[in-house]
């Protein structure tokens, strides 16, 4: 989480945006729940992962995805952040992401909604 919230970004910023959760900022959340058998539960981390790797990293507007599995084995959570609305329609658009899409989802399903940022609460220092 980011703590330092400053109106404006640096140029690295810009060339390799990082995970930001921030009331002010226009980046897109995708917080996507997948159901799936706890037998699945460690494939379909695979599937996300190799995605992730392989097609998503390089889909202009990515910034980041972090994928959480659920203690019980019947979730796995993917929260992934796009600069923009038009990165994430683009992705979609894209053969590639597509094939790993139906990969996921052919096993496990998913529950995908799109976020912005409403507000930001921290420990008590």
């Amino acid at each position: 989480m980011s703590t330092s919230q400053s109106p404006g970004a640096s140029a690295p910023d810009l060339l390799c945006p990082r995970p930001t959760i921030a009331v002010e900022s226009p980046i897109i959340t995708l917080i996507n729940v997948l159901e799936v058998a706890p037998e699945r539960q460690s494939e379909l981390i695979e599937i996300l992962e190799k995605a992730t790797a392989e097609v998503m990293r390089y889909v202009p507007g990515f910034i980041s995805a972090s994928i959480h599995r659920s203690l019980d084995g019947t979730r796995v959570a993917n929260y992934a952040q796009w600069l923009s609305m038009a990165d994430f329609e683009l992705m979609l658009a894209d053969p590639r992401a597509q094939a790993h899409i139906r990969d996921a989802t052919a096993i496990a399903k998913a529950t995908a909604v799109l976020y912005r940022v409403s507000s930001v609460h921290l420990a008590a220092a």
